[in-house]
């Protein structure tokens, strides 16, 4: 497909709003600690015209460094847009603090502009990484934030009153000692942020909640005990009246058998969950990338909920073992009966399933990467949207969609996901900001690339 504009950089590579305010996804795996950091120079704001599907030219977050996976909120009571990062060959913020430490920047004009990018926590004693970034902001402008501190002591809570330049003391979440590991955060808020869900894999799938804006956190199993799958939760969803929803894929542990797409549903504040197989799947697609496990590419999901309380699940699935996964919503308004399936795309191998509801009541955004252009060098990153609860949609818009500007673009996209989630929020105006991060291979080096519209 056509791709518009270039970079004005000088240098390459080294390397959600409304009633809900969510973020979710999984992460592929601790990082590994690459080359001392450099500066972090950054794209200037769009100089040329909106591409078809009205964005903007997507902007690299930094010419000069590595950055890992990548996460974007929007402030449903102001025009700031916040952005987390996981940069692979950043500094240390103190001499025992994580290496691939998680970064922060924020923008005072809905995403035209961004300050400087600073870490989100000195974290001193913590030596060993930090992944997985989550990031979500409350109707009164509240910023929190999630990430690891490796895999024990696992998920870190921190929030800002001050639009991020000073932020809580981190809070581990799942002190209990449950499980031997923790991974995969991803949370859900009520809008006043005083209601906070963490959906955590350890094996199962756990969920930390705090009815106290953070200062206090309890931890369930959530998914059923028994059975031979791995739990992975890739999304949460809280309805206006309260119920909360957790959507995934239960795969084993190589992803090389059939596996299930599910929710959990908790209607009494996470104290307890029911669960239900929505569709199912069949084993992964091979991984094209050298370094990449057959898991990478494994069927997702994700779901949120509009301001009528109407859920919409979104997920890939295939219905072969290593066929290509096509890209399915199915929509509900009482979290236990599901509509069919309505298809979203069948083009190439979709990944990454990431769904946000807009202000109105039927009024869903879905953005994805799939290889259309070819597996090997052309992924590319799509948008598009339905107003009717998935009736009826927009056109696939290829939101990745300069050509330029890093060693791993071409023409036909660039050449492998940096990840295996994203981030896509929508502002109060009706706005859309979606972050993502490409690479040249499945370990790198990458950045991260932002666009909005």
């Amino acid at each position: 497909m056509r791709k518009i504009g270039t970079m004005a950089t000088g240098a390459l590579l080294v390397g959600a709003t409304m009633m809900l305010i969510v973020v979710s996804g999984s992460a592929g795996g601790a990082p590994k600690p690459k080359p001392s950091p450099t500066p972090t120079p950054t794209s200037p704001p769009p100089t040329t015209p909106p591409p078809a599907g009205g964005f903007d030219a997507e902007r690299i977050w930094s010419t000069t460094n590595d950055d890992w996976e990548s996460v974007v909120a929007a402030d449903p009571s102001s025009n700031f847009v916040y952005q987390l990062t996981t940069r692979i060959d950043g500094a240390s913020a103190c001499g025992t603090c994580p290496v691939s430490p998680i970064m922060f920047r924020a923008s005072s004009d809905s995403g035209v502009t961004w300050g400087a990018t600073t870490h989100i926590c000195v974290c001193t004693g913590h030596n060993s990484w930090q992944a997985d970034p989550q990031i979500a902001v409350t109707n009164t402008g509240v910023v929190y934030a999630f990430w690891m501190n490796g895999y024990k002591p696992g998920v870190q809570f921190s929030k800002s009153s001050n639009r991020g330049a000073t932020w809580s003391t981190p809070i581990n979440i799942r002190p209990d000692g449950q499980g031997a590991w923790d991974d995969f955060p991803h949370i859900g808020i009520s809008p006043d942020g005083r209601d906070i869900y963490a959906a955590i894999n350890s094996g199962q799938e756990y969920v930390s909640y705090s009815h106290d804006f953070g200062a206090t956190w309890t931890t369930v199993q959530a998914s059923p005990a028994g059975g031979n799958f791995y739990w992975f939760g890739e999304g949460v969803a809280v309805a206006p009246n309260g119920n909360v929803y957790v959507a995934g894929a239960q795969n084993n542990s190589s992803s090389s058998n059939p596996g299930n797409i599910f929710v959990l549903r908790s209607t009494n504040g996470g104290a307890t969950w029911s669960s239900q197989i929505v569709d199912s799947t069949q084993s992964a697609p091979p991984c094209p990338s050298a370094g990449c496990s057959t898991g990478f590419l494994a069927a997702q999901a994700d779901i949120d909920v509009d301001a009528s309380g109407k859920l919409a699940l979104l997920y890939a699935k295939n219905t072969a073992n290593g066929a290509p996964k096509s890209l399915f919503l199915r929509t509900s308004t009482d979290g236990t009966t599901w509509s069919a399936p309505i298809s979203v795309n069948t083009l190439g191998d979709s990944n990454f399933p990431q769904i946000v509801a807009g202000p109105g009541s039927n009024d869903f955004r879905v953005a994805w990467q799939d290889d259309r252009n070819g597996s090997t060098v052309a992924y590319n990153t799509y948008y598009k949207r339905t107003t009717d609860g998935g009736s009826s949609w927009s056109v696939d818009v290829d939101i990745s969609n300069v050509n330029s500007g890093a060693p791993y673009k071409s023409a036909a996209g660039y050449a492998f996901p940096y990840g295996d989630y994203f981030g896509i929020d929508v502002d109060s105006t009706g706005r859309n900001h979606v972050l993502w991060s490409e690479s040249v291979s499945y370990n790198g080096p990458g950045g991260a690339w932002y666009t909005r519209g």
